[in-house]
């Protein structure tokens, strides 16, 4: 009976979670669980959980010898040493959809809330007063929205503004074009003029070096006299010394904020604004939210420890749940088209040009190197590599890899995927595509034109084109009680070295392909386990 894979919880997740966990796994819950007593007891589990602590430091993670999944609760993964997690190859997944609904609809109430002046109106009412006037407020309808940052929150945003008969703009310049015509969103190309066109602007980024204080007083002096800024991510993309000269100058009419540099936010100069709408960091607090982040959590981290492909990997590229299942093809057939190489040529290589054409050019294609990556490296190093490490793992070993994209369909392909390598003076060519089923097919090895389906066992054959070469061929492996599933022979020029692909049932032993090697007409014989 194979023995299931022990998680260590290192902190508060909701008792459903646990159950899921529970069903499938050994699961130690050791909730503030200190440092030392982490480093000491690590090496005993295959994935450990953990909201903002403990610290999942390098120590930590090089003594997990059999660490495979670190799952956060939550969103940031500030806690985590996410470089070195990618060279051990280790899994780091979180749960930012799980409070996305809860994070929308927070900055959608303070946008409300800041643009119609409730916080202050209610706090006049409970305190005996009226004054209706004072409380003049603004629409929503027909105002131009900038959203920086058009991921899942911001999507979740642009989508509900909407619904206000908003003109919804969004500057992100790592979001393709596809993205913002799926949600009906205007691009804007710069930040700068975001800012100038937006009557209300709101931030949805992850807090980074690029992002912290991205919004400053340089925007603040080009924006609209009485815009309103709503910021519901993370404390300091938004500068706050920039956003009280910008209150001060009457340039904001008013903020609503929910995130704040330094947390509690006692002190700061921005409670002192009345027009300054302030909530302590309730964008996830719900009841919903607390309850989706545990059992979100656990079912990616077990899917994960299962080695399948799960939504909010934080160190490969990030899919969206619903686009998973479209990729999975792709995927493979990438992979194959890795694994193609060090079985066929056995060469060194130190550059990879892969080429995405047609449907594909569109879509999100850095997962799809990283699988073929991951299936150019493992026929030399097995296990070791995964989604997760396979980009450093080839940087490691001297492989430039580099990205092309061409829209237009290639050789009457919807998708085509080419790769170019070159190395030792070589130059190697293979290209792949999916078929109407979605299955994988391998359609060209250098200038072979073929359509193969891959298989768990095949044979790549070179020989001379004349009669009397294939029969003998297939004959040897029929002796030797080996079925041929399917055969395709292709050639360049009639009566000169042709290519030959044999997908068979069975492996064949070395006496076997010893005798095909010696038959006349045959110059290789090489063998691919896909």
């Amino acid at each position: 009976m194979k023995e299931k894979p022990k998680i260590l919880v290192g902190d508060k997740i909701v008792d459903e979670a646990l159950e899921m966990l529970r069903a499938e796994a050994e699961v130690d819950v050791k909730r503030g669980i200190k440092q030392p007593e982490l480093e000491e007891i690590i090496g005993n589990y295959d994935a450990l959980i953990v909201r903002s602590v403990p610290l999942v430091t390098e120590e930590v993670i090089r003594k997990g010898k059999k660490l495979k999944v670190v799952g956060r609760a939550g969103n940031g993964v500030d806690n985590i040493d996410l470089e070195t997690a990618t060279q051990q190859g280790v899994v780091v997944v979180n749960t930012p959809d799980s409070n996305s609904f809860s994070a929308g609809e927070q900055t959608i109430a303070l946008m409300l809330a800041s643009a119609r002046n409730l916080p202050q109106a209610h706090r006049t009412v409970k305190e005996g007063g009226w004054g209706r006037s004072r409380y003049m407020g603004n629409e929503l309808y027909g105002k131009t929205v900038g959203i920086v940052g058009l991921g899942r929150i911001g999507s979740f945003v642009a989508t509900r503004l909407k619904a206000f008969r908003m003109r919804v703009i969004a500057y992100d310049p790592y979001i393709p074009l596809e993205r913002f015509k799926r949600f009906g969103v205007e691009r804007i190309d710069t930040l700068n003029e975001l800012v100038r066109q937006s009557d209300i602007i709101t931030v949805h980024t992850p807090k980074t070096e690029e992002t912290i204080g991205m919004i400053g007083k340089e925007q603040f002096q080009i924006a609209k006299p009485g815009v309103r800024v709503v910021n519901c991510a993370r404390g300091g993309i938004i500068d706050e010394g920039a956003l009280v000269w910008a209150l001060e100058e009457k340039i904001v009419a008013s903020a609503a904020l929910d995130v704040f540099s330094k947390e509690p936010c006692t002190g700061n100069p921005l409670l002192e604004f009345d027009n300054v709408v302030v909530t302590p960091h309730l964008g996830a607090t719900t009841y919903e939210a607390q309850h989706r982040v545990g059992t979100d959590l656990a079912r990616y981290v077990l899917a994960a420890l299962k080695g399948e492909i799960v939504p909010n990997t934080v160190n490969i590229p990030c899919l969206l749940g619903e686009e998973i299942d479209d990729m999975r093809p792709l995927l493979k057939l990438a992979e194959y088209l890795g694994k193609l190489y060090y079985q066929l040529e056995r060469l060194p290589v130190d550059r990879v040009e892969l080429c995405y054409s047609g449907e594909i050019a569109r879509k999100e294609t850095g997962i799809i190197t990283l699988a073929f990556l991951k299936g150019l490296l493992s026929p030399v190093m097995g296990d070791q590599v995964n989604l997760v490490n396979a980009t450093w793992l080839a940087e490691n070993r001297g492989i430039k890899v580099c990205e092309r994209r061409d829209e237009s369909k290639r050789s009457g392909h919807v998708n085509l995927i080419s790769v170019i390598f070159t190395g030792n003076g070589t130059k190697v060519e293979f290209a792949g595509t999916l078929a109407g089923d979605q299955t994988p097919r391998i359609v060209q090895v250098n200038q072979y034109r073929i359509d193969v389906i891959p298989s768990s066992y095949m044979l790549f054959v070179g020989h001379i084109d004349r009669p009397g070469v294939i029969g003998p061929f297939a004959s040897a492996l029929g002796k030797a009680n080996i079925n041929i599933a399917m055969m395709q022979a292709a050639r360049k020029v009639k009566g000169e070295e042709s290519l030959m692909i044999l997908n068979v049932d069975s492996v064949v032993d070395e006496a076997t392909l010893a005798k095909l090697r010696k038959l006349g007409g045959i110059s290789n014989v090489k063998v691919v386990n896909m």
